[in-house]
């Protein structure tokens, strides 16, 4: 099957058959929301444009959403706004989904041991993994998230190697090829995790998209993936690869992904395999208000069924260098206003989720303060890496200290709390007492900070001579 490309698709003429109109009004939502009423679609749609049948975002009307998403917010989990102390190690950008909202990857032809090209990319062999992941914990790190491309050499194990080589075409019809066809081999997915389990730290990893990737070629369940990967170290699964869970908007954004139900039946197998999971939105492109209050829905349907879900965690697009902003698909990303609205109405509508997070990284710190204003009341954490919104055009840097969270924190009025990846093990931290800051909760955290001065002001010169 051949996929459109971005230059294929007209901004004008999508065909989308679900439109942000609704028979609700705003007041009636509104005076749900206040109440605590468990909201439908329909009044999600109405809260995101602050009224379907008006142009545009009434300012008023806005503030009136953000004011009962803050009220329900205080209500939920108090004053408290979370942070954790983890590190990105993304092991390969090869990949060749070709999702238009994306420039984290590589097309994986370019990392061949034939090929004369060079490229940007990288793949790091389980060893380096580990290094990587040590390190970071020697400094009081205690969370590692992994979220990587599709490698085509990658498979979950020795013996999914041997399923997939003896697939006709196997590097069309399962996207695979064998490690030595590589100048680097990523090793496997139980061999990933294995290197990252190391020293005590908790492995957030293998996302829906991963996991498909993990049993592509057979008939093993995702709980059995999840299993055999927690079986290897894996502690907890991101609930990303979701984007817009519409698949007529999916068809646009990513027709090389899993589908809507095979998100959620990942997700619930990972949940089956006893993984507590996040979940995520990534808006803001080619979607409208009608789609987030449908993937609104399909969180709360499945935290329903489950209550395996800790966090959501909404992801603003970050259009520059993207696909679908190169071939004037889009001209940009989410306003300030959408941003707000978005997270607000996740406060009010996922009535089973505690925690919703914003990130700095996609908003920058003023307008992420302003969020935890608007519902959200975890911060992200320290990530000491970040690949993927930086290379999608990015520039809000990729470290978070604590002692810059303690500042912008209390900044706004509110506690700060370090707390763990499942949010059980939380200390608050009491600025009196006076910076440096750093971590506690991790298997060697002793509060130090996690990088010296020097270190950090290496980063900040750095971050400031990319965003030149």
């Amino acid at each position: 099957m051949t996929r459109p490309s971005a230059a294929d698709l007209d901004p004008d003429d999508l065909g989308f058959e679900h439109v942000p109109e609704t028979d609700q009004s705003f007041e009636n939502a509104l005076a749900k929301a206040r109440d605590g009423t468990r909201l439908t679609v329909d009044d999600a749609v109405e809260l995101l444009t602050t009224g379907s049948d008006a142009t545009g975002i009434d300012r008023e009307r806005k503030e009136a959403v953000l004011e009962a998403a803050d009220c329900r917010r205080a209500e939920v989990v108090g004053d408290e706004v979370t942070f954790v102390a983890n590190l990105n190690n993304n092991v390969t950008t090869a990949c060749n989904t070709g999702c238009l909202f994306c420039n984290f990857k590589d097309t994986a032809h370019q990392f061949e041991a034939d090929h004369d090209g060079q490229h940007a990319g990288f793949t790091k062999t389980p060893a380096e993994s580990r290094a990587a992941v040590r390190a970071a914990v020697e400094r009081g790190v205690y969370e590692v998230t992994s979220v990587s491309g599709l490698h085509p050499a990658f498979a979950l194990n020795d013996e999914h190697h041997e399923v997939l080589r003896g697939v006709d075409d196997a590097a069309r019809a399962v996207n695979y090829k064998p490690p030595e066809a590589y100048d680097t081999d990523p090793g496997t997915y139980v061999e990933q995790m294995d290197a990252m389990s190391v020293d005590g730290v908790h492995l957030h990893s293998m996302t829906p998209e991963e996991a498909y990737h993990a049993r592509r070629g057979t008939d093993w369940s995702y709980e059995e993936v999840y299993r055999t990967l927690a079986e290897a170290g894996l502690d907890s699964a991101p609930g990303t690869a979701a984007e817009i869970l519409v698949d007529e908007v999916r068809d646009v954004i990513c027709p090389g992904k899993i589908d809507t139900e095979g998100w959620i039946d990942a997700m619930e197998g990972a949940m089956a395999a006893g993984l507590d999971t996040t979940a995520t939105i990534m808006y803001g492109h080619v979607d409208n208000e009608m789609h987030r209050a449908m993937h609104l829905k399909r969180v709360r349907d499945l935290q329903d069924r489950t209550g395996g879900i800790t966090e959501f965690v909404p992801l603003s697009f970050v259009h520059e260098r993207t696909p679908l902003y190169e071939h004037g698909v889009v001209d940009g990303g989410a306003s300030d206003a959408e941003d707000e609205l978005l997270i607000a109405v996740s406060r009010l509508f996922l009535d089973n989720v505690e925690n919703v997070q914003t990130s700095w990284v996609k908003y920058g710190d003023e307008k992420a303060l302003k969020t935890l204003s608007c519902g959200a009341n975890d911060f992200m954490g320290t990530i000491l890496s970040e690949e993927i919104t930086k290379r999608a055009g990015g520039s809000f840097g990729e470290f978070r200290s604590f002692d810059d969270y303690v500042e912008l924190i209390t900044s706004v009025g509110r506690v700060p709390v370090e707390r763990s990846t499942d949010y059980r093990d939380r200390r608050r931290i009491d600025p009196d007492e006076g910076p440096p800051f750093g971590p506690t909760l991790g298997p060697k955290a002793d509060g130090t900070p996690l990088l010296s001065g020097p270190e950090r002001a290496e980063r900040a010169g750095d971050a400031a001579a990319a965003d030149d």
